[in-house]
């Protein structure tokens, strides 16, 4: 079946042309195709999944399975193209699977009755089809194209609803943003093809090692792999929406719900800290770790500054928009402390639970008709399957230890950030608390407590979208079980295959770290859940503390976090404004100096050019012209008298002509004869 992967991306491919094709006359209006077709990727990644880990990774695949083509000719040699399995491409392989099947089932209910309905599953399909090419793609060259094509794709899902203008704004915002950062991979990729002459992921890691020692000529004098680092680093940025790239994912939430759990919760956003991960060797061979200290650093600070605002928001979906945000950036910061197989552990977990709390969130809209939280209140006996099994994916948000897969997981970042970066470690064990403050404040705003609007008559949602949330809400659980210390028991447990490729490394890097329970990692983790919960009870479920005392005090910090500290504020009054003076000003150049000076002035140059051209043609060409025809013509008609035919005329004409050429003879030998004697006497 590994040899066969590439079938997973094709068939929801196949799907898009279909649905596309058939529109409202296919299965269930085109969403059973996409539907079957997701299932069936889904069960071949579990086939592969289970002969890969079962096989450890290591003997039967010696770690890879790889597969290549010529593609297309790059000078003397040929770019191949092609698919690659190993662990990290089976993980993703099931995270995508898993959240865009269950995602798509649960859309049948929440897109019921939409007019483009089936254009919906088609743009489902293509983005399925293009995030499981970008995770399979065994060259930098496929993979780029598969992160544009994510990257199109989102923009069409976001800007689904496109006759609304938030929504069409929101995806254009998206679209932008990310190119930005997109500008960065293809600079690094680029980089690298012109160093290794390779686009091929795993074929030139073996030439880092080579490149390690090369500076880059600049002021700063980084080595050339930290350069590259850096630029793959900000297709990253974007994608996984790292500050200061991180301003359009709240706005992404303009789209459909389902869209949000799929693209900006479980997988989209997950590509950028995938591009990391697979580009590992490339930090790693970096001698001055230049660049996994920017990663470290830009995704703890990423974490804790988007915690915060979650705080402050007060619609369902911007709020876990935010919490997605800040779980990025806890994968981010645990790569840039050689946390890998930590964050792609993360990376897993966050996927089920971060798209079960989405899904939820939408139950919640879809039964009450709003997304401000302050409208809500009271709905955990109206919609008990909802309730529980947010509650479930919130606890594992938070990191409960020892129950909740979100536990394991960030106690494996913070074990690694213990050991390596305390600044980080500390920065992760802030938005720890923060994170659990502000997810239990919006479970209690929106689930305990009495309704706040009378007028709002909320209703569970239907067996097809609470199905999904169950089987999430179990996955949130039991996901963190591959990470707990008793699965060691089986031979091969999958957080080892996961770091089989860069073991000895990681080893290296990580020596002396206890790799066992850890006491101080496990209470500061426990202490800063249970602080996040007493805080949030004792403000928004039994009111011990109220905010309104703290207003005077606290305003100013309060209008801070409310309004985003400002970012978008000051990109719309630096870039935003900036790009539209400098489209002013080309305007105005292109109008008075391209158009009106260079093009209207030539213009006018070559129509004066051209008159005169004209009047000298008439005038001079044609007036020399038409004087030889005139004169011609004339001496032809005063000669034409003497073609008389008569022959008398003819010998009368020839011997006057004799006469007057003898005459002419004889008179000019006659003034030579007088010219002698003169020119003697001067002589």
């Amino acid at each position: 079946m590994v040899e066969h992967a590439w079938l997973i991306p094709l068939l929801p491919a196949i799907a898009f042309g279909l649905t596309l094709l058939f529109g409202r006359r296919g299965p269930g209006e085109g969403a059973y195709i996409a539907i079957a077709a997701i299932c069936t990727s889904l069960a071949m990644s579990l086939i592969v999944a289970a002969r890969w880990f079962l096989a450890g990774g290591s003997e039967a695949y010696h770690g890879l399975y790889s597969v290549s083509v010529p593609w297309m000719p790059a000078g003397s040699q040929a770019v191949e193209t092609g698919f690659c399995i190993d662990a990290l491409s089976v993980v993703m392989l099931l995270v995508v699977t898993i959240v865009a099947s269950l995602v798509q089932i649960y859309s049948i209910g929440y897109m019921h009755g939409d007019p483009r309905y089936p254009r919906y599953f088609a743009f489902h399909s293509l983005f399925a089809a293009a995030m499981l090419t970008l995770v399979i793609a065994n060259n930098m060259l496929l993979m780029f194209i598969s992160w544009e094509l994510v990257g199109l794709t989102s923009y069409l899902l976001i800007g689904f609803w496109f006759e609304r203008p938030s929504a069409m704004r929101a995806a254009k915002k998206a679209f932008l943003v990310t190119r930005v950062g997109d500008v960065g991979f293809l600079a690094g990729m680029i980089l690298l093809y012109l160093k290794t002459g390779s686009f091929n992921l795993f074929g030139a890691n073996g030439v880092f090692e080579n490149l390690s020692r090369l500076d880059v000529v600049g002021p700063f004098g980084l080595p050339l792999l930290a350069v590259a680092g850096l630029l793959l680093f900000c297709g990253a940025v974007g994608k996984s929406a790292q500050f200061p790239l991180h301003v359009w994912l709240p706005d992404a939430m303009e789209g459909p719900t389902p869209v949000s759990a799929l693209i900006h919760a479980a997988t989209m956003v997950a590509a950028g800290v995938y591009l990391v991960a697979r580009m590992y060797p490339v930090y790693l061979a970096d001698s001055s770790g230049t660049a996994l200290q920017v990663v470290a650093y830009i995704g703890a600070f990423t974490a804790l500054f988007a915690a915060t605002i979650g705080l402050a928001q007060n619609d369902i979906k911007r709020v876990l928009a935010y919490s997605t945000i800040s779980q990025l950036g806890y994968m981010i910061m645990s790569l840039g402390v050689f946390g890998y197989v930590a964050a792609v552990f993360h990376l897993m977990t966050h996927a089920f639970f971060k798209a079960n709390l989405f899904l939820g969130a939408g139950s919640v809209i879809h039964g009450t008709g709003t997304q401000d939280i302050r409208d809500m209140g009271g709905l955990r006996r109206k919609m008990p399957w909802t309730y529980w099994t947010f509650l479930i994916s919130t606890l594992s948000l938070c990191g409960v230890p020892f129950v909740t897969a979100g536990g394991w997981s960030k106690e494996e970042i913070l074990a690694v950030a213990w050991h390596t970066n305390r600044l980080v470690f500390a920065a992760g064990a802030v938005c720890a608390f923060v994170t659990t403050c502000y997810m239990f404040r919006l479970v209690y705003k929106v689930f305990h407590g009495e309704p706040r609007n009378k007028d709002i008559h909320a209703h569970e949602s239907p067996r097809v979208m609470l199905a999904p949330l169950v089987i999430l809400a179990f996955l949130a659980i039991s996901a963190g079980y591959v990470g707990t210390p008793w699965a060691n028991v089986f031979e091969h447990n999958m957080l080892p295959v996961l770091g089989h490729s860069y073991a000895s490394v990681l080893e290296h890097r990580l020596e002396g770290m206890h790799h066992g329970f850890n006491p101080v990692v496990f209470f500061v983790a426990l202490t800063a859940v249970a602080l996040g919960v007493g805080l949030a009870s004792a403000i928004w479920l039994k009111p011990l503390l109220r905010i309104e005392r703290l207003e005077p005090y606290l305003g100013w910090l309060a209008r801070l976090v409310e309004n985003k500290y400002y970012i978008d504020e000051i990109y719309q009054a630096t870039i935003i404004r900036g790009l539209m003076l400098a489209s002013w000003i080309a305007f105005k150049f292109d109008y008075w100096v391209i158009d009106y000076a260079i093009v209207n002035g030539t213009a006018y140059l070559t129509r004066l050019a051209s008159q005169l051209y004209g009047w000298f043609d008439r005038t001079v060409v044609d007036g020399v012209v038409n004087l030889v025809g005139w004169t011609t013509k004339t001496v032809g008609n005063a000669l034409r008298y003497l073609q008389t035919g008569v022959a008398q005329h003819y010998v009368f004409l020839t011997v006057v002509a004799l006469i007057i050429i003898s005459l002419a003879v004889l008179a000019g030998h006659y003034r030579e004869e007088a010219w002698i004697p003169i020119a003697g006497f001067y002589r």
